[in-house]
């Protein structure tokens, strides 16, 4: 039976979803709320609801289950920054993580694979990014800062436990059930556009978007389905595993990946000229599960599309 912490959330629900594909049993970690929603109903899982930074209440649903493997991508973050001290805040944080691997360790858990984020490698680089290149120490966004932080954490406990703790560098995810507006990259925003026959509003993005900016991006049905390989893959040759689809993918490419399934969709971006393109090497993932993103950007997007158009909240 699989654990996954923030299993009812954006990556989470769709990493239920692959892992009940496999025929695997899953118990969703959640702290709000002990209810199973609608779009996971049909799904043989259980809610528990405890906090990762409450050790004695995660523990205590290693009693209710026989836990076998973690999937961890619960929120535990100082971020977005509030009014609490931030050194609880920062302690709050590290200590949910230790928390997995010290209820990992009494349930006798083989794997826990832990998300990270393609925000790791920062901006210097160019060309496609492997799981080997050096990392800078420079402190950014909270959000890459303390995935770095846990990435040394999970090496050194990796060695010095019993636990297999696998990191997974996530990449730009949309779909159904993501942030809108997402304020890294505009495609999310250019589907619902779409979706409503409307022009974007992409005004929530942290940058202005230009029609040449290129992040690899992954629909969310992909990344859930490579989580759930590196969790109930027999052996891991590495620690640290690119989720990603292995080619840039531009907001140009994205509106005319929509422009191929909704014809009246029309819509360009300023130029900002030649720009830095980058993505994730997915070589690692591919040997060591199979892996193969199943969804390209105009099948994402006719999806995703459908799916808003359809009503849905998550």
């Amino acid at each position: 039976m699989i654990l996954v912490t923030g299993g009812l959330g954006f990556i989470g629900s769709h990493t239920v979803r692959a892992l009940t594909d496999a025929g695997e049993e899953c118990v969703l970690l959640q702290r709000r709320t002990p209810d199973l929603p609608p779009h996971l109903a049909d799904l043989p899982v259980h809610v528990a609801q405890a906090d990762v930074a409450d050790l004695d209440a995660l523990l205590a649903v290693g009693e209710r289950y026989p836990i076998t493997g973690i999937v961890h991508l619960a929120v535990a973050l100082p971020w977005p920054v509030t009014d609490d001290d931030p050194i609880e805040s920062t302690e709050r944080a590290l200590g949910a993580f230790l928390n997995i691997v010290r209820a990992a360790r009494a349930w006798g858990v083989r794997r826990v694979v832990t998300a990270s984020t393609i925000g790791v490698y920062g901006f210097a680089s160019e060309g496609a990014l492997t799981e080997d290149v050096p990392l800078s120490l420079e402190r950014s966004h909270p959000i890459p800062t303390f995935k770095k932080i846990t990435e040394l954490l999970a090496g050194h406990l990796s060695e010095v436990t019993d636990v297999d703790i696998v990191t997974a560098r996530i990449s730009g995810t949309w779909g159904p059930g993501g942030h809108l507006p997402d304020p890294f990259f505009a495609a999310p925003s250019l589907a619902e556009a779409a979706a409503r026959r409307g022009a974007p509003d992409l005004s929530g993005l942290v940058a202005p978007p230009h029609a040449e900016d290129a992040l690899d991006l992954l629909y969310v049905k992909d990344t859930g389905r490579a989580l759930a390989l590196l969790q109930l893959a027999g052996k891991l040759s590495h620690s640290t595993y690119n989720v990603a689809s292995g080619h840039a993918t531009s907001n140009a490419d994205v509106i005319a990946a929509i422009g191929s399934v909704e014809p009246v969709f029309r819509f360009e971006l300023p130029s900002a000229g030649e720009v830095p393109v980058r993505w994730l090497d997915i070589t690692r993932l591919r040997e060591d599960t199979g892996f193969e993103p199943e969804y390209g950007t105009a099948a994402a997007a006719a999806d995703y599309i459908a799916w808003l158009r359809a009503g849905n909240e998550r």
